[in-house]
């Protein structure tokens, strides 16, 4: 049996059979698949017929989604006529499995945003102070606040170095005397940072509704790369690399081994984006799940 065009599904999708949406829905999902590649730069979209068909809405309601996506500058050629077009992404802006390795201040920002799309945002992370992460968290949390998008529920769990432990890194290049000086610069930042992101975050649940729920567990040990898994679906791996460098540190300047995880090189990972980035994804969860469970303890950013 034949299926007729307004019946079609578009990009391989069936058509939904939820009951209507908003245009902002419609947006979410659209987003969606641009951010994780389902539809690609310089692609023509479907028409706003086989659109408003897919989702069960008027055609009113997709032009009102596909502005919003073109004021976002994910989409080019909006009209009332042809079919709009996937935006060239720039910015750092996650385009699909084939993006290139980018420094961590430049990816991660982006699939932060595009994780808060989702209804429930799940992010996972594995990092020496989590600088980058917080830094990462004010735009979608500046789109919260102005009421652009509303997840109904946030988890987020953090795995940071333990203060107890004796850090691989930063370590001073000559002179043992002056390993706690940059042990206390470290905890210091490492707490700061991390109070910084629970209250953000929590403060979610008083003036928005939000159910928000963020942990921290202690590592035994330095980690050597920093990982970020978003809602299950991609994994962002990153080397710290080491360097020598100077700063000065109690008015004295002093030589250190360190590395700036804020320009580690993050490569993406997306499930169903091939063989060996879903599996890479999948082990991912499986090793930050096991630490998480076994050898770490609860972190209380004190001490």
């Amino acid at each position: 049996m034949a299926v007729e065009p307004e019946h079609a599904a578009v990009n391989g999708r069936k058509r939904s059979q939820r009951p209507q949406r908003s245009h902002h829905d419609v947006a979410d999902e659209l987003r969606s698949r641009i951010r994780s590649g389902v539809l690609r730069p310089g692609q023509r979209m479907p028409t706003q017929a086989m659109l408003a068909d897919e989702f069960g809405v008027e055609r009113g309601a997709v032009r009102q989604a596909l502005r919003i996506l073109q004021s976002e500058h994910l989409l080019t050629n909006v009209s009332k006529g042809s079919p709009a077009t996937v935006a060239q992404l720039t910015g750092g802006a996650p385009a699909g499995p084939e993006d290139q390795p980018q420094p961590t201040m430049v990816a991660l920002a982006p699939r932060i945003s595009a994780a808060f799309a989702a209804p429930h945002v799940e992010i996972d992370a594995l990092c020496l102070t989590s600088v980058s992460l917080t830094l990462a968290m004010y735009e979608p949390l500046r789109e919260i606040h102005a009421g652009r998008i509303k997840p109904a529920r946030v988890d987020v769990r953090v795995l940071l170095p333990s203060g107890r432990i004796e850090l691989a890194f930063p370590t001073p290049v000559e002179g043992a005397d002056d390993d706690d000086r940059l042990r206390r610069r470290w905890l210091a930042q490492r707490n700061a940072q991390g109070q910084v992101l629970r209250h953000n975050l929590l403060a979610l649940r008083s003036t928005h509704g939000i159910d928000v729920h963020v942990s921290f567990r202690a590592l035994p040990f330095t980690p050597p790369v920093k990982l970020y898994l978003l809602n299950g679906t991609e994994a962002l791996f990153a080397y710290y690399t080491l360097t020598r460098r100077g700063e000065e540190i109690d008015h004295e300047y002093l030589e250190m081994y360190d590395a700036e995880g804020t320009r580690s090189m993050l490569f993406p990972f997306a499930q169903g984006a091939g063989l060996r980035d879903t599996t890479f994804v999948e082990q991912s969860h499986l090793w930050f799940n096991a630490l998480w469970e076994t050898i770490t303890t609860e972190l209380t950013l004190s001490q």
